[in-house]
């Protein structure tokens, strides 16, 4: 049964990783998208989160404990994860075709602001997010808190260069927007 637990979290990725390669087939035209020097710093930085968290790396710091490794923080964690990912999920089914994996804007782009993108600006992030916490929260352990800023760096990256891509072609209303709906935590971020 120890095998459960040394799998959990790989399989849970794999399958929303390719629930996401399945979806991104069917998206409008692009007609602007961000240069390619600021994709491959997130690719690089993700690339760097995920080496942290499924290889063995030799310095022992990393796998220093925060807390007792018990049950509960397993269970908790898979349960945030889970949660993380099905509002990405949401989220990604929500924007429907305006979908896409760089900053970009795409043709006939639509703001959407309805369902998670009324509780938060960018609920895709905040779900990956999410999954990332909960994560290293089940694991425990210092890479995985490392892991979780990286990602948080590169989608904080990410963010800001679609906010000035979203308030140069929305205007006014996407400021409205924006002042109303938190970026990535309800009330917070």
């Amino acid at each position: 049964m120890l095998w459960f637990y040394d799998y959990f979290f790989p399989v849970v990725w794999i399958v929303f990783f390719l629930y996401w390669q399945i979806k991104s087939a069917d998206t409008k035209t692009t007609q602007r998208i961000e240069p390619a020097a600021s994709r491959i710093l997130r690719v690089f930085i993700f690339l760097v989160a995920i080496v942290i968290l499924a290889t063995r790396i030799p310095l022992p710091w990393l796998y220093r404990h925060l807390w007792p490794v018990r049950l509960w923080s397993f269970w908790l964690g898979a349960v945030i994860t889970i949660a993380g990912l099905l509002f990405a999920v949401w989220a990604r089914v929500h924007l429907g075709r305006n979908w896409s994996r760089s900053v970009t804007i795409k043709q006939g782009h639509e703001l959407i602001s309805t369902g998670p993108y009324a509780v938060v600006r960018h609920p895709i992030y905040t779900g990956i997010l999410t999954g990332f916490l909960g994560m290293a929260i089940s694991i425990s352990q210092v890479r995985g808190f490392i892991a979780f800023v990286l990602v948080f760096l590169a989608f904080w990256i990410k963010l800001r260069i679609e906010e000035q891509w979203m308030r140069s072609q929305f205007g006014e209303t996407y400021a409205a927007y924006a002042h109303k709906t938190a970026a990535l935590v309800p009330y917070l971020l």
